[in-house]
């Protein structure tokens, strides 16, 4: 197999019948996105293609249901799902519809060619008919209990519960969704692809890459669940499948005769791919076939495991029996994310909404991006939880990530007055971090490249491993007076780690590491730019210290588990469960005293530059913290019990800078960190909103 000369990266069509919520996100958009952004990092020509799916009896039952019309309900949430990808940062190339006009003649125009090569057959058949509603029911029309897992809520194509297809035939006591009616069965006629036609061909191609005598893909990189899926279906024997309906909305059968039929939503759809690229193309002036039709084209198709069989089954039938079309070299399908310990379920509003979330936690998508990366659900079902969201930001973001770059920075604004060192020659210590760094940098590639993203991301984030544990161990601000040119050196190499920060975090955390940009003074850098050490220049101009992320508080969590919850099916708790106790008591204030009093306290605000455990205490943390004086403060705090030494660098926080210097297990401790206590006594730092430079003073 040679070198793909382009990539056509599609990302399944989300329903439009609902807004996104994260189950989505960390199914198929947020791996696409993370894909697509290395590939581009790495120079390759790539277009990216998503789009709202807009037909479907899904659809018209909301409206019936709403009292509105399908076409309200499609312009809603197409509108809806496209901003929240945008302000996701998920950036499409193109984010079409299904509804448009382009569309409707792709769509009618494939299955002409279809219909012209034989892929058809015309068949008369016994379908669901609504006596109460007078129509014929499309699958979705109808529910009853699936023949496989017993779950009493089956739709008519699929079981959501256990994921298995099914027709309306296969349900046990069939209902109809608009009356409520056991449904009749009456004859009318569709056309019917010949999948069974089709068996061999695609055991093969599926099985051992092989299409038309020559080797199309590697199976062993597809995923286990992805062949799997699929030949549990070949096994079982491919059999013909309608593909015409009989509903009112939709793309019509363009046929005498017809009237009253769309395409099939899952002959539509997938052609949506075709129809964005050819509207795409018309916008940049460009030609639309060769992203689809050139055999140098890699085409790849992100989607959730309850569309596997359409993605590398039905829809590579169909291409093939058109002809002209190249086939998904991959359908790097994911498992399902749950949430707290369920399913999530729109029904019940057991979900966290993208665009909800975006108005909650404005300017905060990275710390999505970045925990949903961790959990998405590549060989098993995954589950976010709020505190697993806010332990990540807490423990890795801002504690890894965050305190490196700070730490940095703080540091060349206080030696070099914001300005960029130059490295002096580098020792034994500084060569093996920088082969940590691209030895890393080399397995964030690898594992992209193999769908790995979650093996990705780790690699990337030991980049920052690599950055603190090198400042940690060189500790440059006790060097600067004794041996300033080593000092330069370390933190020229850590400026540097920065910028190749910027470079492998880019695809995970992309307004992060654009910001991070601007604070280094550099513009984008490629790929192959990450297995540099010299990317900062000597007297590089840097912008001044920020919080890349912020600590998230409990406070600001409960909310959204409460919020969440209140929506929660009622559970009876076990007899056993103990009673809730009563509410904390408020903390008693103290007495009054002297404003004089109050004013002789000198409260500085500080950075902490490291920190370790005190022997033989396993309650003292010895801090050192960076006030603006000529070297930090060693301080003694009782907090090991709520913080550990790595996550603490970076962090600011108020110091008591005048109160009388004691000793505490042998350690003399030079102030107090003033900390707060929430109900359950868990401490918190009393910090800035906004980064303030050591030493401010608080009034």
């Amino acid at each position: 197999m040679k070198e793909p000369a382009r990539h056509t990266i599609t990302a399944a069509l989300p329903y439009a019948n609902g807004p996104l919520h994260i189950g989505h996100i960390a199914g198929a958009y947020l791996p696409a996105d993370i894909y697509v952004r290395n590939l581009r990092q790495r120079g390759k020509e790539v277009l990216f293609i998503c789009g709202s799916d807009e037909h479907g009896a899904a659809i018209t039952i909301r409206a019936m249901k709403e009292g509105t019309t399908p076409r309200a309900i499609v312009d809603t949430y197409h509108a809806l799902m496209g901003q929240a990808f945008q302000d996701f940062g998920i950036h499409f190339d193109i984010y079409d519809r299904t509804s448009s006009e382009l569309h409707r003649e792709t769509s009618q125009g494939f299955f002409l060619k279809l219909l012209e090569n034989g892929a058809f057959s015309v068949q008369e058949e016994q379908q669901y008919f609504d006596e109460e509603a007078k129509q014929f029911l499309a699958d979705r029309y109808i529910m009853g209990t699936c023949p496989s897992c017993g779950n009493p809520d089956a739709y008519g194509d699929q079981c959501e519960k256990c994921g298995s297809a099914l027709s309306p035939k296969d349900l046990i006591d069939p209902r109809s969704t608009l009356s409520g009616a056991k449904p009749v069965l009456k004859p009318t006629q569709h056309w019917y692809l010949k999948m069974d036609e089709a068996q061999q061909w695609v055991d093969t191609w599926i099985n051992t890459g092989m299409l038309d005598g020559t080797q199309h893909h590697d199976p062993k990189e597809w995923k286990a669940s992805v062949l799997g899926q699929c030949n549990s279906w070949l096994k079982d024997g491919l059999r013909p499948r309608a593909m015409t309906r009989d509903l009112d909305w939709g793309v019509p059968v363009p046929l005498p005769g017809a009237e009253g039929k769309v395409l099939y939503v899952w002959l539509d759809a997938p052609i949506g791919y075709i129809s964005a690229t050819k509207r795409w193309a018309a916008e940049h002036n460009t030609d639309w076939e060769k992203w689809w039709k050139a055999d140098d084209t890699r085409l790849i198709h992100f989607i959730g495991k309850d569309n596997i069989v359409f993605h590398a089954i039905i829809f590579p039938i169909l291409l093939k029996l058109h002809g002209g079309y190249v086939l998904p070299q991959n359908v790097p399908a994911n498992e399902f994310l749950n949430l707290e310990g369920r399913k999530i379920s729109t029904s019940r509003n057991w979900a966290v909404w993208l665009h909800e979330y975006l108005e909650r936690w404005p300017g905060r998508q990275d710390e999505l991006r970045y925990c949903l990366a961790t959990i998405i659900p590549e060989q098993k079902d995954s589950e976010f939880t709020w505190k697993d969201f806010q332990d990540k930001n807490n423990n890795e973001l801002v504690s890894i990530v965050g305190n490196f770059v700070q730490r940095v920075f703080v540091l060349c604004h206080k030696y070099y007055d914001g300005k960029a060192p130059a490295s002096g020659e580098k020792l034994d210590q500084d060569i093996a971090l920088w082969s940590a760094v691209h030895g890393s940098v080399e397995e964030v590639a690898k594992h992209i490249d193999h769908f790995r993203l979650r093996d990705a991301l780790s690699s990337a984030m030991n980049v920052a491993r690599a950055g603190n544990k090198y400042l940690s161990d060189s500790e440059p601000w006790k060097l600067e007076k004794s041996d300033p040119e080593r000092t330069r050196t370390i933190l020229a190499n850590s400026l540097n780690i920065g910028a190749v920060l910027s470079i492998v975090l880019e695809p995970f955390l992309p307004h992060t590491t654009a910001k991070l940009r601007r604070m280094l003074g550099i513009g984008v850098l490629p790929w192959n730019e990450a297995f540099r050490s010299d990317l900062i220049g000597e007297g590089q101009a840097l912008g001044k210290p920020e919080h890349l992320f912020k600590p998230i508080t409990d406070a600001e969590i409960q909310p959204e588990i409460d919020r969440l919850h209140a929506n929660a099916p009622v559970e009876t708790a076990p007899a056993s469960a103990p009673a809730p106790g009563p509410a904390p008591a408020a903390p008693v204030a103290k007495a009054n005293i002297a404003f004089d009093d109050f004013a002789k306290l000198d409260l500085r605000v500080g950075t902490i530059v490291a920190a370790e455990r005190v022997p033989k205490a396993d309650k003292l943390l010895k801090l050192s913290i960076e006030i603006g004086e000529a070297s930090p403060r060693t301080v003694v705090s009782g907090i090991a019990m709520h913080f550990s030494p790595e996550q603490l660098p970076g962090q600011q926080v108020v110091l008591v800078a005048n109160l009388e210097p004691r000793k505490m297990r042998g350690v003399e401790s030079q102030g107090m960190v003033l900390m707060a206590e929430d109900a359950s006594g868990k401490l918190v730092f009393v910090q800035p909103k906004d980064v303030v430079a050591p030493g401010g003073e608080v009034r």
